[in-house]
């Protein structure tokens, strides 16, 4: 099971659902302060949240705008060739869909905790840092 824990100076990557989350208010006040905090000190996010976040159809017109100016913040990293190799490994290994295994490869390559509601996406990969900004044990 990936570990869900806080430290102070963690470096967060952030997947999709915690940006949509965020961008439609859908958080409680303590979930969206401290999802704030991660954005203002840590606004990381792999190439595959910035194409499901801009591709994700619910966005209308106007939200999308608004969606491309608030990635604008972000850092995007790409895929590089360390990260295919060891999405490539946990494809081999786990039961996990690619654009997460890109996630989950980009995080313990670079040594970054997962900012997620979606833990159970990541449960195989043992060695994953996660963290679930809305459990109240995480």
């Amino acid at each position: 099971m990936p570990q869900s824990e806080r430290r102070v100076g963690q470096r967060f990557l952030i997947d999709t659902n915690i940006l949509i989350y965020y961008l439609d208010g859908k958080m409680p006040p303590d979930v969206r302060d401290f999802t704030a905090q991660v954005l203002a000190t840590s606004f990381v996010i792999s190439v595959i949240t910035k194409i499901e976040f801009l591709g994700w159809p619910r966005f209308s017109d106007g939200d999308h705008v608004s969606a491309r100016k608030f990635l604008e913040e972000a850092e995007v990293l790409s895929l590089t060739a360390d990260i295919v190799e060891e999405t490539i490994r946990l494809k081999r290994s786990e039961s996990i869909k690619l654009p997460d295994a890109v996630i989950a490869a980009t995080c313990l390559l670079q040594n970054f905790t997962l900012l997620t509601r979606n833990q159970s996406d990541f449960q195989s990969i043992t060695d994953l840092k996660v963290h679930n900004p809305f459990s109240v044990t995480g």
